[in-house]
């Protein structure tokens, strides 16, 4: 049987896609149950909708399209061709809604939700997983998409719904951020074992001013305290490597490739000093940060709570 196009069809092949959308999607579901039951009204007493609201539906979305859907014979209609091959896509759409519900509705679960975390590299070692340990212990079932990155990364992930929460130094302050300081970490001049100021445990960072250095790269928060405090002390860094990982460099400077500025390692290095930096004063504070105005979901907010609850004392002693 030969289709005829609907004469008053309201969408021409120039319409944009999000029109189509809009216009179709609220009867999708009507049309996917009228369907499966042939019979409009069953189908109205099935979804709970008057017989005439739902028979009107269906013409629309027959106009709409302009072709038929349906054959006809009374209350009782069967699926055209074209309707046949509309109501796969259809079941395929309408089954890809469900999940995504399901999965945004699993996601807010108080009790068995997830949380998306960020985090530095240098607390992924220790510092994270001692959180994550002590929050599940009143949380166990929460889920945790967890994400090390730097800070200025993971402030575009926040800002881009990709994240809930992160720790990030320096504390971003920016209008479209909220943001709390946690706790505050020394930082210490890291120098080959062999290295001539490897008899001090205390430095001046002056007294580094002709060293090399090994830093990381440009935009991590670390590179942009270690230029700072180089200032502050009188001296432009003169840089030998740049790398995106603090163990990694503690590594160059165990070969003896420089010396760095960095936060203390979870698991002393081998080959390596470490010295206390008494002027200025080194240190980064430790911050957590997200979006402001996005509504948390109860697994976020018990996290957020927990982590605000660490206040001072969130780095293993």
């Amino acid at each position: 049987m030969k289709h005829q196009q609907r004469s008053r069809a309201r969408l021409s092949p120039s319409s944009d896609t999000e029109d189509i959308v809009a216009l179709l999607a609220p009867r999708l579901a009507h049309f996917a149950g009228v369907a499966r039951t042939e019979h409009v009204t069953r189908a109205a007493q099935e979804m709970n909708v008057p017989q005439s609201t739902l028979s009107r539906a269906m013409v629309r979305l027959e106009q709409d399209l302009g072709v038929d859907l349906f054959a006809r014979r009374g209350r009782t209609v069967s699926l055209t061709t074209a309707g046949r091959t509309f109501l796969a896509s259809v079941e395929r759409a309408l089954a890809e809604i469900e999940r995504a519900a399901e999965e945004v509705r699993a996601d807010a679960d108080p009790a068995t939700g997830k949380v998306a975390f960020g985090f530095l590299h240098t607390m992924g070692a220790e510092t994270v997983p001692g959180l994550l340990h002590a929050f599940r212990a009143d949380h166990p079932g929460v889920r945790f998409s967890l994400v090390q990155n730097y800070g200025e990364a993971m402030l575009e992930r926040l800002r881009a719904g990709e994240l809930d929460l992160c720790l990030t130094s320096p504390v971003p302050d920016a209008p479209d951020l909220v943001a709390r300081r946690l706790d505050e970490q020394k930082l210490r001049l890291v120098v080959p074992a062999d290295h001539c100021l490897a008899g001090r445990r205390r430095i001046r960072l002056a007294e580094a001013a002709e060293e090399m250095f090994v830093t990381l790269e440009p935009g991590y928060g670390m590179r942009r305290i270690t230029d700072d405090l180089c200032q502050e002390a009188g001296f432009k860094p003169r840089i030998a490597f740049e790398g995106e990982e603090a163990e990694t460099l503690r590594g160059l400077v165990a070969a003896g490739l420089g010396v760095a500025l960095l936060p203390p390692p979870a698991v002393p290095r081998p080959g390596v000093v470490e010295l206390t930096v008494t002027a200025p004063r080194a240190a980064r504070e430790i911050g957590v940060a997200w979006l402001d105005g996005r509504p948390d979901t109860p697994p976020v907010a018990a996290f957020k709570k927990f982590l605000l609850s660490r206040r001072g004392h969130l780095l293993p002693d």
